[in-house]
């Protein structure tokens, strides 16, 4: 297992305001990821006519939910899971699977090797390389994928790198897999940021292979962590029988079910997200280009990579600089295979994004 360093998580803003002393409603947060819009319009303005919603319990299947969600990804319902949020799902897939071995690409989101551990499995990364832009290789993939395998974890668009895998690159791991007896599990947390959306999710994969699990959940692209909604599609029925029977009954509370089909019916709200997040990165790509002592990768959620070329400069010096004008970014050394040179940062509003890049500018010259 590889050892993970301390570090400043883009909910932490508690350990921030006690290490900086800058109060956290101060802190514009770059490092969390989340949609810079806040909730959903729809949801500001509707939800507390449902409060009474709470004398009663959920619908334990969460039909009308998963309906909506169904129809929001287009999707077969009854392939359709919800939990408490995203990472309540992972741990029980891979409580379920109880993988022995699995193959994670990274750098990667620490939890899944973290849960795979819970479950005395051992985690193996397949490195997503620097020369190539962290874009996935299928061909040394391919390689890596052998029989002793029974997991492979993908995060799509992954984080941190913001590097993406098309749907026909997803299908020939699935060939691949399916062919050594392998399950897939993919993150999509970040898809919906995506300027090829479409084109990337595997959802539509999902009705010709059974051995791949989606996982999504609302606190990125519909900027609400604490309503802890996450929802699975697969159509491997048996599993998502196991995995219903492994849960708690409502783990979704009333509120956070009827908030979810009010958010995915959001369109003006949808909208306005794709739109600020493609014109902000596209604007953002365009000065990094012209910016020396920078290398920045491709970035296809709503977040970006950048590694710094000036060798007196360290990803810490960049955080420190931030922080300190009340900008939070991700120092990216505690991933696995980054370093000191490394930050990643989300795309906010013009006048923020604008305020990060002047002081990470003004650092770097």
């Amino acid at each position: 297992m590889i050892e993970h360093k301390e570090h400043f998580h883009g909910s932490d803003l508690e350990k921030i305001e006690m290490a900086y002393g800058i109060k956290k409603e101060d802190i514009t947060s770059f490092s969390a990821n989340v949609n810079p819009l806040g909730i959903s319009y729809k949801l500001k303005n509707e939800l507390a006519s449902h409060i009474d919603a709470i004398t009663s319990y959920p619908d334990r299947e969460y039909t009308s939910l998963r309906k909506c969600i169904a129809e929001y990804a287009n999707a077969d319902y009854k392939n359709i899971i919800v939990g408490n949020g995203s990472t309540e799902l992972i741990s029980l897939v891979i409580q379920i699977l109880k993988p022995s071995k699995a193959l994670i690409a990274g750098p990667a989101y620490s939890e899944y090797e973290h849960e795979v551990s819970l479950y005395n499995g051992r985690s193996h990364y397949f490195r997503l390389q620097e020369y190539e832009d962290f874009n996935l290789n299928f061909e040394a993939l391919k390689k890596a994928l052998t029989s002793k395998i029974d997991l492979l974890i993908l995060c799509n668009p992954n984080n941190p790198t913001s590097s993406q895998i098309n749907r026909d690159i997803m299908r020939k791991i699935l060939d691949t897999c399916k062919e050594k007896g392998i399950f897939v599990m993919v993150d999509e947390t970040y898809v919906e940021f995506s300027e090829d959306y479409k084109n990337i999710t595997s959802i539509p994969l999902t009705e010709y292979y059974n051995n791949i699990i989606i996982l999504r959940g609302i606190s990125k692209f519909f900027a609400a962590p604490g309503l802890r909604l996450g929802y699975a599609i697969c159509s491997n029925r048996q599993l998502l029988k196991e995995i219903d029977s492994h849960k708690n009954p409502w783990t979704i509370n009333s509120l956070a079910a009827i908030a979810g089909e009010i958010m995915f019916n959001d369109k003006e709200y949808i909208n306005e997200t794709i739109n600020l997040i493609s014109s902000e990165r596209k604007r953002i790509c365009k000065i990094l280009e012209s910016t020396p002592g920078i290398k920045f990768y491709k970035p296809n959620a709503n977040f970006i990579l950048m590694r710094i070329l000036n060798d007196n400069i360290t990803s810490e010096d960049l955080f420190e600089a931030a922080i300190k004008k009340g900008l939070m970014i991700r120092d990216c050394s505690t991933f696995p295979f980054l370093d000191n040179k490394y930050i990643r940062f989300c795309f906010m509003k013009p006048e923020d994004n604008d305020a990060l890049l002047n002081v990470i500018l003004d650092k770097i010259k």
